[in-house]
């Protein structure tokens, strides 16, 4: 019997899949649009919003959604874009696509659209999803309906007010950070993209309400800007702050240069939230990247910002080798809500990419670190020295504020509330509550509400549900119990618990040795092992080809027959009757003989050239009929 706690993938799931490691009870939203994995740009450009889809599927199979709120937010629109971004852009991304822009091409070399930053089908929704939900989150911050909001679809900092820039074009981490000013006296921005945030930089340049800190790799390198004195200017002088690095720097020396910067901004500059950018692009082995950083070196940084118990906006950005970038937000989702997941990867529709290791892990890689400790620490007090300049609180002006918050109100949410429950009252549990309810981490047994989540992407790990190709046997196939007197073995017809409850991907080496074992166990002792190999074929993928293995059957036994004929004593051979003369005309009947116990798959239809090849070699009983074998017969008298 398999067993029962194995997943889909075959693997053992006797450990859990987290771990509890921090227990603050965090109000953590979790933004994610399913639309967003639709959307792609043109073939072969590196930015693929698909990897965020990739990420929410690991979300899901870890179960770490139980402990998140779940929202589908709004698509920004056109007048909440343009409270950063100029009207003329906006409505240029809102009309352009791939059939119109030969009669935009004035405006593409205006707003920099075409080469980095290419137009494709959807592009204005696709900005739309990305800028809502961070706008979305940072309202919910504002509301104190969460503490940490999370879009991974957020955090394209390249894109300017009139400008598309580094596959960004609508820079929702500023729309986010202007809503969070309506409530926020101070916001400080945190960007780990290997990239500089030039874009968000640029917003905030000449305010002190906004502190922006990049860490990013500086000199003959996308953009070219975040030099370490570029400090701001007029008002926003020191609020600024970036952190110029080399190639190869690794997660030891990340810590030593990001922990000690952080814990001085929050002494000196105080603020009352914080935006993060996790770019996926620092990571080792990124396609654009030129970082060193494994996926917990990465998550230090987020853990690390989320200690400071500060409400928090977690945003997304590049990141350009899909699977690394999935394993390490969705690692870094677990973080926030203070779970540890485990090694070994969940099945989900997936999982593939993951070879071959299928493991939630980025590592590091021998790449040299070109950042030497002189050089770090030479940077690291220079950006301390500049922090001390600041004032120690800046000051705001009272004001009124100026237009509604983004999002629904209270009263908004419970009016969709009851319309919800009085559209489902034969519902146990709606979509909307099942999204918003988190579960305690304190609970030892699941609820039942399996069904829903599987109906959201998560898999379920009851048992094996992924077929195998050996589970689907040849109805036609000779029986066991049938007497053969070839030697021949009937190809197998079930495969064992063990290479049923397997991966495809992973039964490469596996599924030829139960198959051998079997019939090494049915084959008589006198047949040639080569013989009993012969059935069991593998095809390219490692699993065996059954289809082949009907077809080859009747060669099988053939060549065993012209094998052993040599062996054959004299007295043997008369007692076998005279072989019975085939017609040359017909299209495929072989030769029966009881007693010469022909394999049973022969009597099947050959095409002509079967046919040719079974006479062929089967001389040792050719039909009456050849000329050869009278003469043969005739020399032997």
């Amino acid at each position: 019997m398999p067993a029962t706690n194995r997943d889909p993938a075959g693997v053992d799931r006797t450990r859990p899949l987290y771990e509890v490691v921090n227990n603050d009870k965090k109000r953590v939203a979790y933004f994610y649009d399913s639309d967003i994995g639709n959307y792609a740009y043109v073939t072969g450009h590196p930015m693929k919003p698909h990897r965020i889809r990739l990420a929410h599927s690991l979300v899901m199979n870890y179960n770490v959604y139980k402990f998140l709120e779940i929202y589908r937010a709004k698509p920004a629109v056109t007048s909440e874009m343009t409270q950063f971004h100029t009207d003329e852009y906006i409505e240029f991304l809102q009309k352009v696509t791939p059939d119109n822009m030969d009669s935009f091409m004035r405006e593409q070399g205006k707003y920099n659209v075409g080469d980095d930053c290419p137009v494709f089908d959807g592009l204005y929704e696709f900005c739309g999803i990305s800028a809502g939900g961070s706008m979305e989150g940072a309202a919910r911050l504002n509301r104190e309906k969460c503490d940490i909001a999370i879009n991974w679809a957020g955090g394209l900092h390249h894109a300017k007010k009139s400008e598309a820039s580094g596959f960004c074009y609508v820079n929702d981490i500023v729309l986010a950070i202007l809503e969070l000013l309506r409530f926020k006296k101070r916001v400080l921005y945190i960007d780990i993209d290997v990239h500089h945030g030039d874009g968000v930089e640029e917003a905030f340049y000449t305010t002190d309400r906004v502190m922006t800190v990049s860490f990013h790799k500086y000199g003959e390198y996308f953009p070219g800007t975040g030099e370490l004195r570029d400090i701001g200017i007029g008002t926003g002088k020191n609020y600024a702050v970036n952190f110029p690095l080399r190639d190869g720097i690794n997660d030891a020396t990340y810590e030593t240069i990001f922990e000690p910067v952080i814990r001085s901004v929050m002494q000196y500059y105080q603020p009352e939230a914080v935006v993060l950018q996790c770019g996926g692009d620092s990571l080792s082995g990124d396609r654009l990247g030129c970082f060193n950083l494994s996926m917990r070196g990465h998550a230090n940084c987020v853990n690390f910002v989320r200690s400071f118990g500060l409400p928090t906006l977690v945003l997304g950005g590049g990141g350009y080798t899909m699977r690394n970038v999935a394993r390490t937000w969705a690692y870094e989702t677990g973080r926030l809500v203070g779970v540890e997941m485990d090694s070994v990867l969940p099945y989900n529709e997936y999982y593939d990419y993951y070879g071959p290791d299928y493991e939630l892990d980025v590592r590091s890689s021998n790449m040299e670190n070109a950042n030497s400790t002189e050089y770090l620490e030479k940077i690291k007090i220079a950006v301390i020295e500049n922090l001390k300049k600041t004032a120690p609180v800046p000051s705001v002006q009272m004001q009124d504020v100026p237009r509604q918050g983004l999002g629904m109100s209270d009263d908004q949410d419970d009016e969709l509330d009851d319309n919800d429950e009085d559209e489902n009252k034969d519902a146990r549990m709606t979509q909307r509550q099942w999204e918003k309810k988190v579960h305690r981490q304190d609970e030892y047994e699941d609820s039942d509400d399996e069904d829903m989540a599987e109906a959201n992407g998560a898999f379920r790990s009851k048992g094996s549900v992924r077929r195998s190709i050996l589970d689907f046997p040849n109805p036609n196939a000779v029986e066991d119990d049938m007497e053969i007197d070839s030697g021949v073995a009937t190809p197998v017809a079930k495969a064992n618990d063990e290479a049923a409850d397997n991966d495809d991907t992973m039964l490469e080496d596996a599924r030829p040795e139960p198959v051998e074992t079997q019939t090494e166990a049915e084959a008589p002792a006198d047949v040639a092992p080569a013989a009993a190999a012969e059935t069991a074929k593998m095809d390219v993928d490692g699993d065996v080809d059954m289809a082949e293995v009907d077809e080859k059957a009747g060669e099988a036994t053939i060549k065993t027959e012209e094998i052993d004929s040599t062996a054959i004593s004299e007295s043997a051979r008369k007692k076998s009757p005279a072989p019975v003369a085939a017609d040359s005309a017909s299209d495929g009947d072989a030769i029966r003989n009881k007693d010469a116990s022909v394999s049973p798959a022969d009597s099947a239809t050959k095409d002509d050239e079967e046919a040719a090849v079974g006479n062929e070699t089967s001389k040792p009983a050719a039909p009456s009929g050849d000329a050869t074998a009278d003469g043969e017969a005739d020399k032997q008298a």
